[in-house]
This record gives structure tokens, sequence and C-alpha cells, in this order.
């Protein structure tokens, strides 16, 4: 048998091994976007709500009041406004983060002799990799956080922004241009890199601690305990640059594309703290905290079960 017919021979994960990842890692992450998306939509909704800038208050709500608002004055599948370009940032994000960490761990950084992979090199590995998918997955998050504000403004009495997610992406690209798209990309990529630092180092380093220092075995139970720790050091890192990044991504623009609110990344900050106090900067951390724990349980359980169905090795 000749090379070339030896290659064909093999099964697709092992022909397209990188690929194979980005679709297992894709389909994963589309499955726990659905299941956790509208706490998504209320951690937005708190993130925005009592915004300094905006020159007016509104009434403070808490998650459970601010969830239930939703449904009783928006409809109960408003709850779900905006998955379509969740889905679809979660397709490029998931998919480039767990491609790069993994390219990043076994090729680049490299794992030690007795394939451990040192703590530090797990952090830098987590943020690249984090920052990496962010970036290319920014133009769908930004059409997501505008789209999860139209019910909002419907009840505000101003008019909808978008028909649906091709209109949002074309309505932005028109007034903004391509630099458009990218809105808010700062922030954006500061809070996945913070994020995947607790995400991937943290499931990563607990897994592989807990495999060669417990009895445990590479099982769904070293998985679940993996995917709590790293959901709940994932929201404390990431809370702060998302509640930044929401409401850079939310503001109005000018006919160039500029924010009419904040100038940067560090000015919202700078406006959020002076104005409403450093815990302001924690803003939907409960249901940040409650989405990312099921979110990582539900990705971590679901990437590992069709990784092994499908033939390709443990993360």
């Amino acid at each position: 048998m000749s090379p070339a017919e030896e290659q064909k021979s093999l099964p697709l994960p092992e022909r397209w091994p990188r690929a194979s990842k980005f679709a297992l890692s894709a389909c994963a992450a589309a499955v726990a976007e659905l299941v956790t998306f509208p706490l998504d939509l209320t951690k937005t909704r708190l993130q925005v709500q009592g915004e300094a800038a905006v020159g007016r208050r509104v009434p403070h709500r808490g998650m459970l009041r601010t969830a239930a608002g939703i449904v009783r004055e928006e409809g109960l599948p408003k709850l779900w406004q905006g998955a379509t370009p969740a889905i679809y940032r979660h397709i490029v994000y998931s998919g480039v983060r767990m491609v790069a960490y993994e390219h990043l761990r076994d090729s680049v950084l490299g794992r030690a002799e007795d394939e451990r992979f040192p703590f530090w090199k797990a952090v830098v590995g987590g943020m690249s990799a984090g920052a990496i998918g962010q970036f290319f997955a920014s133009p769908a998050d930004l059409v997501k956080v505008q789209m999860q504000m139209e019910g909002k403004r419907k009840l505000e009495g101003k008019p909808l922004r978008f028909r649906g997610v091709h209109h949002a992406f074309m309505k932005i690209l028109s007034e903004g241009g391509m630099r458009g798209l990218w809105a808010g990309w700062v922030p954006n990529v500061q809070r996945a890199a913070l994020v995947n630092m607790g995400d991937l180092t943290t499931y990563d380093s607990v897994k592989h601690f807990l495999l060669l220092n417990t009895s445990l075995v590479d099982n769904s139970i070293t998985h679940s305990v993996a995917s709590a720790c790293s959901g709940l050091v994932a929201a404390i890192l990431g809370t702060p640059a998302d509640v930044v990044k929401t409401r850079i991504m939310n503001q109005p623009r000018d006919c160039q594309g500029r924010g009419l609110l904040y100038k940067s990344s560090v000015d919202c900050l700078t406006q959020t703290v002076q104005g409403e106090g450093f815990m302001s900067l924690y803003k939907g951390f409960i249901p940040t905290w409650m989405r990312m724990a099921p979110w990582s349980l539900v990705f971590w359980l679901t990437y590992e079960q069709i990784r092994r169905i499908s033939g390709v090795s443990s993360f």
C-alpha cells in the first residue's frame, strides 16, 4: 500500500486532527451555549443596568427579578434572543481556542518528560489561546450583545436596530466598516484571556493533578470536579472585563463608528468605578458564575465524551 493510500485509510481524526478537534469542540460549545444562554442574557442586562454614562438611572433589579421581568415584559422566547450569533461566536471561539491550546501545550511550550505541564506554561497557553480565539470571534460577539439589548430598547420606546442576525452584521458593517465589526475587541480579548486563564488553565491543571496524585481515573467524575473549579475561577477573573466589554459593545456610535459614551476600555473602567463604585465591576457575577459553572460542566463532559466516541485521545 502506497503512503497516499495508507493516509486515506486512516480514520478522519488521524488524517485531519486539528480540523476534527475544531469540529468536536464547536459541537460541544453549541450544546453548552443553548442550555445556559438565558443566564447569559440576564447577565448582560444586569451589566448595563444603572449605567452612569447614559445620564439617567433605572430601578435596580437582582438576577431573579431581571430574568422574571424579561419573561413577563418580553415573553419567554426572549430569554434566547441573540442565541444564534452566540452559537456562531462559540463555533469560532471554542474551536480556535481549543485547537490553539493543545497546539501550544503539545508542540510550542511542550510538556515535561513525565508528561506534566507546568502551571506557568498552562497560564501562558490558556491566555494566548483565549485571546486568539476571541479575536476571530469578536464580530459575532458584538452582534450577540447588541441583539440581547433589543427587547429592552423596545420597552423603552426606542426603535429596534436589527431585523435579524444577517441584518445586524450588514448594518454594523455599513455604518462602521470592517473596523466596526471589531468594536470593543480590546476588552473582549482581555476578558477572553482572563477567562481562559481560569477555564482552560484550571481545567487542565486540576484534571491532570487529580490523575497524577489521587486514585481518580480519567472519567466523568474527574471531568466534573475539574470543570467545577474552572467555572468558578473563570467567573472571578473574567467578570470585570466582561462588564467593560458589554458596555463598550452596547454603547451608541457616531457615523465613523466611534463610541459616544466611552473613548476606550480604560475610560469605561474609570467611569464605571467613579460613577458606580468598584463592586459595579462585578455586576452580573452571580449569573455569570451560575452560567459558567453549568457551561463548563456541559462543555467539558460533552467534549471529552465526543472525543472518546470519535477516537480522539482525552484532552
